[in-house]
């Protein structure tokens, strides 16, 4: 059966997946604010709720395969308008930020998300700002 082509929806749950899985650890409050996150921001107008469990397992099998992570970012890279690229990077920052404590692999997808989407150091330093702002403890 032919696979169906992927849209930005799933090219953004993939960024998700990816900001949740970097560290081996896909706590339940990442999981928790990914499905949030797909039933409340406008960019998701439209996406079927019942396909978040499917694009998720697809992105984790492409994921545990030979150069996943790569091939991951082509795919999101390929399938996102550039007007969403930003957007991408904001959600990752956003799951990273769920649990309070960014670890290196979490800053090294990043980097490469940054890379990848041809994203300048300033916007994403402003994303950054937003999360730390956000999520901030007194």
């Amino acid at each position: 059966m032919p696979r169906t082509p992927l849209v930005h929806y799933d090219a953004l749950i993939y960024v998700m997946v990816m900001a949740s899985a970097v560290d081996s650890a896909m706590s339940d409050a990442e999981l928790s604010r990914i499905g949030h996150i797909t039933r409340s921001l406008p960019v998701f107008d439209g996406f079927d709720e019942d396909r978040l469990t499917d694009v998720s397992h697809a992105c984790a099998e492409i994921l545990s395969g030979s150069e996943g992570m790569d091939i991951a970012l082509e795919i999101i890279r390929d399938t996102l308008p550039a007007r969403l690229h930003d957007t991408a990077y904001a959600l990752a920052v956003e799951i990273m930020a769920v649990d309070q404590a960014v670890k290196p692999e979490e800053i090294r997808l990043l980097q490469l998300l940054r890379d990848r989407l041809h994203l300048d150091k300033l916007t994403c330093a402003a994303i950054e700002r937003g999360a730390i702002a956000r999520y901030r403890n007194l």
